[in-house]
């Protein structure tokens, strides 16, 4: 009988040690929070984490047994969301579905990861590979990196040749194939559906719009939101009246005007300008103050650097045909953005980061926040985009995007204030991950 008491003793005390050990206590003192909803900035103040949720956010906390780390000097925000990524075909100077595989996918989340992006949505360019248990092991915290968001196999237009890493795209011939490959593409449970409306300036063809009414209406059926690549103001016009949710890039040949950013706004779309998108598209044919940062050289895949910096790559970019198109287009970009915001229509983070060596993982959502700035936004509305607008836009806010009582404790902390200079975003110290630092930056040995 005793012994059978002593066993129960020692095993009480086991599972009394385990739980303490999950829910261990750290406080952050003496920070500068910035926590994403927008509010002003909290300083000198305190950060209860308990487990892998916040549970207290205020000055001069007092928690009994808690692990103190001193952030005097330091600033606290979430940690970034990319609405607009992908993942796992880029490797080296290629981008091919011969790279996805399960190890690509997971030096892609980790290198987000150490950049302080905690969760990215991979637009339309997925495999089978993450759909059999990987996707959810990471929006669940059991993989490493940044937790994975899909919308599957997005739709385009019939292409006999289509490229070896988008041959799993859906490509109906008329709106009566779209419920048959809505079905399939809704078995995989994509966070969203991502449609091509864009002739790529002339060199193909655009997706008739009875074809993209289909996709809009079967998505809607199954309640799930559609976001379309485009690039023409009339096409944004035509699809929002048709029920589009997400315009997944900039729209970039006119400024938008006063009728499309009403109907924008009615139809509560979410917009994700890509800036950055826009120029990788040029510019890298001059030398752009970053070039040899090292917080971008980092980013690069191998041989990318070499690639970039070639004086070949830069002369070919500039003897292209649409050198100047693409410049004019980031312009128009940067003003269509400001109009936008101006107007109330909820913008997103997102930088089809991960698409081509040039658009580099990690840094490229960085920049994109520097250039919201340079169309006139704050550095306090960029980084509202960059986390708690992003993550509405993934639907995961009830847990991420915001450093609020409750939620999961995904932040950075940052050596310097972004509020003072948008660029502090790259001095990051920390990135913490549920509750735990999980990586101290790209830069760290």
């Amino acid at each position: 009988m005793k012994n059978t008491a002593l066993l129960f003793a020692i095993l009480g005390s086991l599972f009394c040690t385990r739980i303490s050990a999950q829910t261990a206590a750290v406080l952050l003192k003496n920070a500068t929070i910035i926590d994403g909803t927008g509010s002003p900035a909290k300083t000198n103040t305190d950060i209860l984490i308990t487990g892998d949720q916040v549970t207290d956010i205020r000055k001069g906390i007092k928690a009994k047994g808690a692990r103190e780390i001193d952030l005097t000097g330091k600033t606290v925000m979430p940690s970034l969301v990319c609405a607009h990524a992908h993942v796992g075909t880029l490797k080296g100077t290629t981008s091919s579905a011969d790279n996805y595989t399960r190890e690509n996918l997971l030096r892609h989340l980790q290198k987000y990861q150490d950049y302080g992006v905690s969760a990215v949505l991979s637009m339309g360019t997925d495999r089978p590979l993450i759909f059999n248990g990987f996707i959810d092991s990471t929006q669940h915290g059991q993989l490493p990196g940044a937790r994975l968001y899909s919308a599957g196999y997005g739709f385009n237009t019939p292409d006999p040749n289509p490229g070896s890493w988008m041959n799993l795209l859906l490509r109906p011939n008329t709106p009566e194939d779209v419920p048959g490959l809505m079905e399939k593409l809704a078995a995989v449970k994509p966070t969203v559906v991502k449609i091509w409306v864009d002739d790529h300036g002339g060199n193909g063809q655009k997706m008739k719009p009875e074809i993209y009414q289909a996709i809009i209406r079967e998505a809607h059926m199954r309640n799930i939101r559609v976001a379309a690549h485009l690039f023409y103001v009339e096409d944004a016009r035509k699809l929002t009246e048709a029920g589009i949710d997400i315009i997944a890039h900039s729209i970039r040949d006119k400024e938008v005007d006063a009728d499309l950013l009403t109907k924008m706004k009615q139809k509560n779309v979410t917009y994700i300008p890509t800036l950055s998108l826009d120029e990788y598209q040029f510019v890298y044919a001059g030398n752009p103050d970053w070039i040899n940062d090292a917080f971008f050289k980092a980013s690069l895949e191998p041989g990318v650097f070499e690639m970039i910096t070639d004086k070949g790559y830069a002369e070919k970019i500039r003897s292209s045909p649409d050198y100047q198109r693409n410049m004019s287009a980031f312009k128009t970009a940067l003003i269509n953005l400001k109009k936008i915001y101006d107007a109330g229509i909820k913008v997103a983070l997102g930088t089809d980061s991960g698409a081509f060596p040039v658009r580099t993982q990690g840094f490229t959502e960085h920049l994109e926040m520097e250039l919201m700035v340079q169309a006139g936004l704050t550095p306090a509305q960029a980084l509202t985009i960059g986390t708690r607008n992003a993550a509405e836009a993934l639907r995961i806010s009830q847990e991420k995007g915001t450093l609020e009582k409750g939620k999961k404790a995904d932040l950075l902390i940052l050596s310097a204030n972004p509020l003072d200079n948008i660029r502090n975003t790259r001095q990051i110290e920390g990135v913490w991950k549920d509750g735990k630092e999980v990586s101290k930056g790209p830069l760290a040995k």
